[in-house]
């Protein structure tokens, strides 16, 4: 019997249903765990801490490789703080290929992320879901001579789907609970190379705490992702899964929300008071900036505008240059 649980990688245990790998020994011969089996049937999501700092000592001790994922909604500067923070070789995986627009230029986000970011190492753009690009994986390997490599990224980089893919089975919990991979699953590739699939890194303060599983569902776009474009006068607003509120304070702006197309989304104006509660920040935005919201996606200013968030934690949004052309 494998002593692991098939989803989150956690040793087995019958003591302590409050720590990782809890099976009722009524249950012993099962594949996942409790945490496990109620996350995939019953939406019953508990979260368990895995300090960022504990997974990179752990990895920077490795004489291995490191695969980075990280898709284009939860690109910002936290992400990347960690990032910088792998000593070990390494490679950055722009994940969810598949959903993001044709007519966004590749090889311009590939300059962008080495100039915004500072990233000096090879980049790849995957796709599991597309098999598109999955062979790199392989062949980097080879060609750094290492035979294993360790997969990292934050909640919702694509991780799990992309080991559910080369597993070929549907075994590791959905990637759309944070907290999901609580130990070190080793998944076999060909000819003898293999990979480690790592817990998540957790953002010091995740904008999907203390939200409901549902809202978890949401941030994964299906399919391609599909860009809204707003234009708003002056006072009116959008409203985002109402918890957030953007409102335009100048004259007229254009924006582009880069979101998940399964986020309610509400255009509201100066008399609907709605979440006006909220602490507001104002932001004065140039043409072609990004307004990111940590966790959540980014919003594209066409046009130079004043913007008022209306949101309950400041340290969620960043302003940065975009990757489209000016």
């Amino acid at each position: 019997m494998n002593n692991r649980c098939m989803g989150c990688g956690a040793l087995f245990q019958s003591t302590n249903k409050d720590k990782p790998g809890f099976i009722p020994k009524e249950k012993k011969g099962e594949k996942l765990c409790e945490r496990c089996f109620r996350i995939l049937h019953y939406n019953d999501l508990k979260t368990m801490d895995i300090p960022t700092k504990n997974i990179l000592k752990y990895v920077n001790q490795k004489k291995s490789y490191a695969f980075f994922l990280v898709d284009l909604l939860n690109i910002n500067e936290e992400v990347f703080k960690t990032y910088h923070e792998i000593k070990i070789p390494k490679t950055l995986i722009v994940s969810k290929a598949d959903y993001i627009p044709k007519y966004i230029n590749k090889e311009k986000i590939k300059d962008w992320l080495r100039k915004q970011y500072q990233v000096k190492e090879e980049i790849l753009f995957l796709s599991a879901a597309l098999n598109r690009n999955i062979h790199s994986i392989k062949s980097t390997l080879e060609r750094e001579n290492k035979k294993s490599g360790y997969l990292l990224g934050f909640t919702n980089s694509g991780k799990s789907t992309l080991v559910n893919f080369l597993k070929n089975e549907n075994t590791i919990t959905t990637s759309m609970a944070p907290n999901t991979t609580l130990d070190y699953i080793k998944i076999p590739l060909e000819d003898g190379y293999y990979l480690m699939d790592s817990p998540g890194f957790q953002y010091e303060n995740p904008i999907y705490a203390n939200k409901e599983i549902s809202f978890l569902k949401k941030l994964n776009p299906k399919g391609f992702l599909k860009p809204i474009t707003y234009q708003l006068k002056k006072g009116a607003s959008i409203l985002i899964e109402d918890f957030i509120r953007i409102e335009n304070n100048s004259e007229k702006c254009n924006i582009t929300l880069y979101m998940s197309n399964l986020l309610d989304l509400m255009k509201v104006y100066e008399k609907n008071e709605r979440l006006k509660n909220l602490n507001g920040i104002e932001k004065k935005m140039h043409k072609n900036e990004d307004l990111v919201i940590k966790g959540l996606g980014f919003i594209n200013c066409k046009s130079n505008c004043v913007l008022k968030i209306y949101i309950e934690e400041e340290n969620w949004l960043e302003i940065r240059s975009s990757f489209f052309e000016r």
